[in-house]
């Protein structure tokens, strides 16, 4: 009973500072959200057009605009297009000629303009789907002359009834190979989830260990040790404290990730085991930084760089599968990455706790080793 008061006081002493509310409980959410929004397949993708205001070009426009994720915005020139994509503000530009229509029914070519950013991902989609479409509508066109060519109508007449033909007996089946990164359908907020939770398990558990530094500072585990309470009883307080931090932390994120944003994270006996491990291994790390210090400006500085050094290095921060082979592999030396692993499995493919196993088996291991020397280093520095 005493170990579990020490453990609740730590657990107080966290949510007592309101700085402390914010990072644990709103920094995390916010970072879901954003992540969700920057990387995840929901969002609309501008796409601005210049165009004339001929029926054909028109046609053209709403063509463009037919895509569930592709809104077109008009756009009154091509500077303005040229400084909206340049800001970000639109993802790409189409400009169309402004004398599209007379060049089209006279048989002519016509070249349109597409602007765009390199790096931006959502660019290289669109440029995927103008790709599509324009094709398509240049095949239309060629038969509407066509047909005007033979004298079997009009060009308007013969551009109807093209795009009225139904091409019945073409069928096409696309096969996947392999296992897609994303299933199809896949909740763009379950993508950010999981390394952010294993961000912030992590970097909270470190934070968190000022408290023992402070402990020892103001002399309470002086005070705690000359009252009749033994040393174990104050070893394990402190160490069940840093590891009630960790899982609150870990499933405050969890629940609300998935009341707010909807995550679905599988398996919940083998997602709870895998929260509990990585607890383990953020509450051995944090022992081991609190009696490493005797004052919290050293330790807080190390548990910053520690929290979102191994963090970015094990995947919470880009994904891990953006990373060079070679970059995977040092990867591999956190425990965020074989957790990153463990959760993706879980959360994109609907595996159980079977599926990992190997993910789980170094998890305990890393948890082992470090909640047990955690605990040997704290005894000896609370003791002596």
């Amino acid at each position: 009973m005493k170990a579990l008061a020490i453990a609740m006081v730590n657990l107080r002493r966290v949510f007592s500072d309101r700085t402390n509310i914010f990072f644990v409980i709103v920094a995390p959410f916010l970072m879901v959200f954003v992540l969700g929004q920057l990387f995840g397949g929901s969002q609309q993708l501008t796409l601005g057009v210049v165009s004339g205001s001929g029926p054909l070009s028109e046609q053209l426009v709403q063509a463009l605009g037919s895509g569930k994720r592709i809104a077109v915005e008009r756009v009154a020139d091509e500077s303005a297009l040229r400084t909206a994509v340049e800001r970000g503000r639109l993802r790409t530009g189409v400009i169309v000629p402004a004398d599209y229509d007379a060049r089209v029914r006279g048989g002519g070519q016509v070249e349109l303009r597409y602007l765009t950013r390199q790096e931006d991902p959502g660019a290289a989609e669109i440029g995927t789907w103008i790709r599509s479409v324009v094709p398509q509508q240049a095949a239309l066109l060629r038969a509407a002359r066509f047909g005007q060519q033979e004298g079997s109508g009009t060009f308007e007449e013969n551009l109807a009834k093209a795009a009225r033909v139904d091409v019945g007996t073409v069928q096409v089946r696309v096969t996947t190979t392999g296992r897609s990164l994303f299933p199809e359908g896949f909740n763009p907020f379950g993508a950010s989830a999981p390394p952010l939770l294993l961000l912030f398990t992590f970097l909270t558990s470190m934070t968190a260990a000022i408290g023992l530094v402070e402990t020892r500072l103001l002399g309470v585990a002086r005070r705690m040790y000359a009252a009749p309470v033994t040393a174990r009883a104050i070893v394990a307080g402190e160490a069940l404290g840093r590891l009630v931090i960790a899982l609150v932390q870990a499933l405050l994120i969890m629940i609300g990730s998935a009341l707010i944003f909807g995550v679905d994270w599988g398996n919940l006996f083998a997602a709870g085991a895998l929260i509990l491990v990585f607890s383990l291994v953020g509450s051995g790390a944090a022992m081991l930084l609190g009696s490493a210090f005797k004052t919290p400006g050293a330790a807080i500085s190390v548990a910053m760089v520690l929290g979102l050094g191994l963090g970015a290095l094990g995947g919470s921060m880009v994904a891990l599968e953006s990373f060079s082979p070679t970059m995977q592999t040092i990867a591999h030396v956190t425990p965020h990455a074989w957790a990153y692993e463990a959760f993706a499995e879980l959360v994109r493919n609907g595996g159980t706790i079977v599926d990992v196993l190997p993910q789980f088996g170094i998890l305990s291991c890393y948890a082992a080793v470090l909640f047990a020397l955690g605990v040997w280093r704290l005894r000896r520095v609370l003791t002596r």
